[in-house]
């Protein structure tokens, strides 16, 4: 059985908007005829600096071609040709974005954007506009993608420029072939090789079919992707474009692994892989293992692939230094598949402790090392070794005190009614007991899809809506919880805690920390239900994890903490602020966030607890509340939750505090994460502050700026959590803390307090906590 063409890294050819300068050359100074004569000879010299980068850049040399477009913008600078400087920048980002710098690309194509502006050149503008977009669709970032290449795409037609017209429709087609929109992706594509030809561009007709072929190839039709690419790579051989032979002999490889004839994919894989070498292009080059790996695997060969696939990833993970941590998550997103392949490797050649390690290492990558450089900083213990190992895997287990399940979810391709199709095959379950003894167990996900029509993603919501539980969006559920909630959530534990049942500790008081992937991130453990009808809360003290090392550094972090004697601060309780308005969908006018006496009531009932004073209404204001959050031991936040990416830079959710001055009241995630707190707990006792833009970084959004910022327990929600019933069980959780600061056992206990009284799992199961107990 040969897997889904989802997993296959797919080449393709991105063709570069390469500026070919004026001729003309214009002598910028006039006082003298010598300083004329002078810099018409610099400028000429910039010119056949540029037009040597750009043959250099079209034979794919394209450090040669960095060397030539860096000494031409020297001497554009110079002479103050701005014009010169742009276009010089604008193909410095496009050498930088074909060696897999995504970071300098996107620096230089944003200086050429500005200059273009500036001096008001509008085709500048449209391909600054373009290379951009491409440099975020190598990210991941399809969104953004899609976003800048129709700004190119209206300036293009704006300005009557055909070729730039093609490849933004070219460009836009591959996105919307990433984002499963196929018929869009092929109308674009078929518009944009309908211009190549009508302009006589060869290129662009080879990008065209190559693009139309990985859209048909998406689509199961595996012999009109072979005829595409043969097109393809004809045309690329004739016009000596080695970049993009690389791009056709791979995606040839790929229609080859979907047909089964893995002879024949190898031998294009290897062919593909040795030319994305000889140009060091490291995206081909991965793509190109990843692909080849794959191939290998299917073939029975599995230890080569496992060593293909181990080569691959060290291939993928260099591409992401230097970038930013939100450019990271994207950019972990593309390269999940490799990940994936090598822990089916591994399991087949019965590996499953390096299985584990490779499902470790591909998940919350970006995370780890944004956490990892924070506490390094100030923290000597912290460990530099970024790739996890078994021994430390055990170590934090036993650091934690606790028994870790990791899960893995793995794809598969299926012939149904003779047409491929990508679904749920397994999912991987590690248990990792604090004594250090790993086990490996496997739960069927086939079921779900070949039985119920469903997926695991859809049947997660199904569950949760089943018992009335619903976030901003998802409108009212009717549900009746006598029968749905316990049939639903039987069946999510007979998936996932059935098969490791036996290797969970039997002492209620022995923590079990869960690190979920997916949409298991919306999963309440709590509320699981066994034949029985026993709840998982009832048998264990839970905690969850978006990673194994992202514990092991929020522990080590701690300790360090302790050892500086930060977190000795006072208890900050915020209930109710007054609420800021917030527009409710983009463009609309901005309304007032709903009152939340509820809130205050819960709020001042912890501070009698604590002998302190709730903040309150006015008094709560972002500005004060965040000074304030400095120097706090616990923070409690009983106000709104808001899930959108107010910054627009990736990192969705918000808190609701008070409005002042300029102020518009709104903390977000983004801001969040620039904060150094020293918090030992933040409960955001709130709608839905657990949930975020679900990644294979995990959830993007408040508990993971929070750990970031510093705080090694977060309590955060899954739901719309009700009033009454949230208040009582917060004030059970304070309660319990006073009396024995391990943080689980307290939610634990408060649970099962608040079921007695309110026994349904929508008024008790919403709050999880994340990282740390003690």
């Amino acid at each position: 059985m040969h897997r889904q063409s989802h997993r296959l890294t797919f080449v393709v050819l991105l063709t570069a908007v390469l500026m070919p300068f004026s001729a003309k050359l214009t002598a910028p100074f006039q006082a003298s005829q010598v300083l004329a004569q002078t810099t018409d000879a610099r400028k000429a010299e910039a010119d056949r600096l540029k037009q040597q980068g750009i043959q250099q850049l079209d034979i794919s040399q394209f450090e040669a071609a960095l060397k030539s477009f860096q000494q031409a913008l020297i001497i554009y600078r110079e002479i103050k040709d701005r014009q010169g400087e742009g276009k010089a920048l604008g193909n410095l980002g496009i050498a930088y974005a074909n060696l897999g710098d995504y970071t300098k690309a996107i620096e230089y194509e944003q200086q050429w954007l500005a200059i273009a502006r500036e001096i008001k050149d509008r085709q500048s503008e449209g391909k600054a506009l373009g290379n951009l977009g491409l440099a975020y669709y190598y990210l991941g970032n399809y969104a953004k993608a899609i976003e800048y290449q129709q700004q190119h795409l209206a300036i293009a037609r704006e300005i009557k420029d055909r070729q730039s017209e093609g490849k933004a429709l070219g460009n836009l087609g591959l996105a919307y072939n990433f984002l499963g929109n196929y018929a869009k992706a092929i109308e674009y594509e078929q518009q944009d090789l309908a211009i190549a030809r009508e302009i006589k561009d060869r290129q662009g007709e080879g990008a065209a079919l190559n693009n139309l072929g990985v859209a048909y190839n998406s689509l199961g039709d595996y012999a009109k992707a072979i005829e595409y690419a043969q097109q393809v790579l004809l045309i690329v051989r004739e016009i000596k474009d080695r970049q993009n032979e690389v791009a056709a002999l791979g995606n040839l490889g790929v229609a080859y692994i979907d047909l089964g004839n893995y002879a024949k994919a190898i031998e294009y894989q290897k062919q593909s892989l040795a030319i994305a070498r000889e140009i060091k292009d490291r995206q081909s080059e991965g793509n190109a293992l990843n692909n080849l790996g794959l191939a290998l695997f299917e073939s029975g060969k599995l230890s080569l692939a496992e060593s293909t696939l181990i080569e691959g990833i060290k291939v993928l993970e260099s591409l992401r230094g230097g970038l930013e941590d939100i450019n990271k998550v994207f950019i972990s997103d593309t390269q999940r598949n490799t990940y994936r392949t090598l822990q089916q490797v591994l399991i087949a050649e019965n590996k499953t402790d390096a299985a584990l390690e490779i499902a470790e290492r591909g998940r919350a990558r970006a995370f780890v090392e944004l956490l990892n450089k924070r506490v390094s900083a100030n923290n000597s213990v912290v460990d530099k070794q970024l790739d996890p190992s078994i021994a430390q895997i055990k170590q934090t287990a036993k650091a934690q005190n606790a028994t870790l399940v990791q899960y893995s979810i793995i794809y598969d391709a299926f012939k149904v009614e003779g047409k491929q199709q990508t679904h749920e095959s397994e999912l991987y379950i590690w248990v990792v007991k604090p004594t250090g003894e790993v086990t490996f167990r496997k739960a069927d996900l086939k079921p779900l899809w070949q039985k119920e029509n469903t997926t695991l993603d859809n049947f997660v919501t199904i569950s949760r809506k089943s018992i009335g539980a619903r976030g901003r969006g998802d409108g009212d559920v009717s549900y009746n919880p006598a029968v749905q909630a316990q049939n639903r959530f039987q069946q999510l534990h007979n998936l996932l805690i059935k098969p490791i049942a036996d290797l969970l500790p039997t002492n209620p008081n022995q923590r079990v920390i869960f690190i979920p992937q997916g949409s298991l991130f919306l999963v309440p453990f709590p509320a699981l239900q066994d034949t029985n009808g026993k709840y998982l809360i009832e048998k264990h003290t839970i905690l969850t994890a978006p990673a194994i090392q992202v514990l092991d550094l929020t522990h080590r972090r701690r300790l360090g903490s302790r050892e500086w004697g930060v977190g000795r601060g006072g208890i900050l309780i915020v209930g109710n602020p007054t609420m800021p308005s917030v527009p409710f969908a983009p463009g609309e006018k901005p309304q007032q966030l709903d009152s939340l006496p509820g809130a205050e009531t819960e709020a001042k009932a912890i501070a009698s607890l604590f002998n302190t004073k709730a903040i309150i209404g006015n008094q709560a204001t972002k500005t004060a509340i965040v000074q304030k959050m400095t120097k706090a031991r616990i923070v409690h936040l009983a106000t709104h939750g808001l899930l959108d990416d107010y910054k627009q830079l990736g990192v969705p959710g918000a808190i609701a505090l008070a409005p002042s001055g300029n102020d518009n009241g709104l903390l977000t995630a983004y801001e969040i994460l620039d904060l150094k707190l020293n918090a030992e707990l933040v409960v955001l006792s709130a709608c839905d502050t657990g949930r975020g833009r679900i990644t294979g970084d995990g959830v993007i959004g408040l508990s993971r700026s929070l750990i970031t910022a510093g705080v090694p327990s977060v309590m955060v929600s899954l739901w719309k959590v009700p009033d009454e019933p949230t208040a009582s069980l917060m004030s059970e959780f304070y309660k319990n803390l006073q009396n024995n600061p391990d943080k689980a056992t307290a939610l634990r206990q408060a649970m099962l307090t608040t079921m007695k009284q309110n026994p349904q799992p929508l008024d008790w199961a919403a709050f999880t906590l994340i990282g740390e107990s003690e």
